[in-house]
């Protein structure tokens, strides 16, 4: 990466600002140009560098609901599951951990009763359980990757 890309991911890391021209802002804020700032995260996401770039909504704020999911899943059916979990709208980072529950995701719908129903119908479709995590408390770690 260059000095650019790593400027401009540890930049991104803290938000985008609430602004009419984000991007404008950043560039000012790093002194590049706001198109250097858009042609770089369209690269770094072609590259694979960045896997997603986008808002994050908070779902339970705006009448939703979210919670964490994990599933036992065998490792001959790992990967066709992968796929058949990661087919629904509603889930979101879907992640292997090395643990008995060994399938780990977040599901996000509009309505608290739809948790319910996409739990029901992911169960459905791969044959395997799902267990349903709903958090207690929120916290706000302010996760950040320095590169």
């Amino acid at each position: 990466m260059n000095s650019v890309e790593k400027a401009l991911i540890n930049r991104l890391q803290h938000g985008m600002p609430l602004v009419r021209r984000p991007y404008a802002a950043v560039a000012e804020e790093l002194g590049l140009d706001e198109q250097q700032v858009l042609g770089t995260v369209k690269k770094l996401l072609a590259d694979g560098v960045l896997t997603r770039f986008g808002p994050m909504f908070h779902a339970g704020e705006m009448g939703g609901a979210l919670t964490l999911a994990a599933m036992r899943i065998p490792e001959a059916d790992f990967e066709r599951v992968t796929e058949q979990v990661n087919s629904f709208d509603e889930v979101a980072h879907n992640y292997r951990r090395e643990h008995d529950l060994n399938m780990w995701f977040v599901l996000a719908t509009e309505t608290r009763e739809a948790i319910e129903s996409t739990i029901s119908a992911i169960e459905d479709t791969t044959g395997y359980p799902v267990y349903n995590m709903p958090k207690e408390q929120e916290f706000h770690v302010h996760l950040h990757f320095p590169v």
